[in-house]
């Protein structure tokens, strides 16, 4: 591995940057958060499509069997871990159970905290493909000199395409839902479950490019774990832009250090929060820390978590060192927790990842029971809804969310799906698990009413 060349970019210039590295270079894409690392994935040279016969050893062999650094991006679909607890779906699936790639090129942005951005690309061969190469830094000079798209914004027409919208699950097949898990509670086969809906609407007849819809969202609404991916319709092959927008750590692994943080407990704010003071927001997540109902959510998922990774951690080295912390994203409170732990000798990021995959705060407990409720409740496949987003550096090194406040868009269909779901525990309203699930799907919502 080798630098090739390192541009300053002003940090307003950058979604340009992204656009670019996009469209015209098909460019896999984890820019992060304002001031937070991010990697982009250039030209994939080497790639692994997951089936439900793809053995662990495949996966192993593709992220770890290589020279030198080489980091792997891509996705780990919620089916890939139905397969794991032997339970698999008869749903039709529009992705495959995994999407992992390697690149002839990957680009690190770094921030130095005054407005400035680093772009550095590196390739791991010492005779890289001088073409791309040369295209790449052009870009990347060119942007860093100024630029900005002439609409950056969803070009969607006005009006209509909400009353397009569907909904696996709508209010009342919701609301029924929830019943039935509640039920399923006091019977004693679960103590949590999240239950989830999908969205979709079909946009083949009008002007829409989900790459400007992507980077509407990661302007407008930050988040730590934006992702936009290539991937293909598992059926018919076409190919599929992701849009990720989630605002959830799966799992971390630095250095063999391992750190989790599930999220639970949601509060709807009446505006963003960029637009209320400190102290409105601090009152707001005094009552979501103190709800019964939202700390049972978030306890119970923190069990669920340190049990899960402390399959592949040292004995003893499993501690909850913060818990209901509070952070603010789109016009939501949500409470989280740090679970931390120390990978075991002789164990990979990928064993703790695969071992516990997938996550418990979009599942529930016990997580096999519930697993098989879900999927009897829910008319929908998840496919990578509630599955993760990847970048694997090495056998140590792993950065993952969960694919929440995630969509598709297929290109062959023309039709945008996203989903959201909320966590039911005994003390769950019906209704305001419904309005939940509203709020998590407000900002794709929203850009249909644009």
């Amino acid at each position: 591995m080798h630098s090739i060349f390192s541009v300053t970019v002003a940090e307003a210039a950058l979604p340009y940057l992204l656009f670019r590295l996009a469209d015209e270079f098909g460019a896999d894409m984890l820019p992060g958060a304002p001031g937070e690392r991010g990697i982009i994935g250039v030209r994939p040279v080497r790639e692994l499509v997951l089936g439900k016969d793809t053995p662990r050893r495949a996966l192993q062999d593709f992220c770890f069997d290589v020279v030198g650094w080489t980091p792997t991006l891509g996705y780990l679909s919620y089916t890939l871990g139905l397969e794991g607890f032997g339970l698999g779906t008869v749903k039709p699936q529009s992705l495959p159970q995994g999407h992992l790639k390697q690149y002839a090129a990957v680009l690190l942005l770094t921030s130095d905290g005054d407005g400035r951005l680093q772009a550095e690309c590196r390739t791991v061969r010492t005779q890289g493909p001088q073409g791309l190469l040369g295209r790449l830094e052009r870009v990347c000079r060119e942007s860093a000199a100024g630029g900005a798209l002439p609409e950056f914004t969803p070009p969607l027409p006005r009006g209509g395409l909400r009353e397009r919208l569907r909904q696996s699950l709508g209010e009342a097949a919701y609301v029924q839902g929830v019943e039935a898990v509640l039920e399923r509670i006091r019977s004693g086969d679960t103590y949590q479950l999240n239950l989830s809906t999908r969205f979709s609407v079909n946009l083949a007849d009008v002007a829409f490019d989900p790459l400007r819809l992507f980077l509407h969202f990661w302007r407008s609404h930050p988040a730590p774990f934006h992702a936009w991916l290539n991937s293909t319709n598992a059926m018919t092959g076409s190919p599929v832009r992701i849009l990720s927008t989630s605002p959830e750590r799966f799992l971390r692994v630095r250095q063999g250090e391992v750190l989790a943080q599930p999220i639970k407990g949601t509060l709807a704010l009446p505006r963003p929060a960029s637009e209320l003071s400190p102290e409105a927001i601090a009152v707001r997540g005094q009552l979501l820390t103190e709800s019964p109902k939202e700390d049972a959510e978030l306890s119970m998922i923190v069990d669920l978590l340190r049990n899960d990774i402390s399959r592949h951690c040292a004995f003893g080295s499993v501690q909850v060192p913060r818990h209901k912390a509070i952070f603010a994203v789109d016009a939501l409170l949500q409470m989280y927790s740090d679970v931390t732990g120390r990978l075991e000798s002789g164990s990979t990021c990928l064993d703790l990842l695969l071992d516990a995959f997938p996550g418990g705060s979009v599942t529930g407990c016990p997580k096999r029971r519930t697993l098989r409720i879900i999927e009897a409740l829910e008319p929908h496949c998840r496919d990578l809804y509630c599955g993760s987003v990847v970048c694997i550096e090495g056998p140590q090194t792993m950065e993952s969310s969960i694919a929440i406040r995630t969509g598709w868009y297929d290109e062959g269909t023309g039709e945008l799906c996203f989903y959201a779901g909320s966590g039911i525990v005994a003390g769950s309203d019906p209704q305001a698990e419904y309005r939940e699930t509203l709020a998590k799907a407000g900002k794709f919502m929203r850009a249909m009413e644009r």
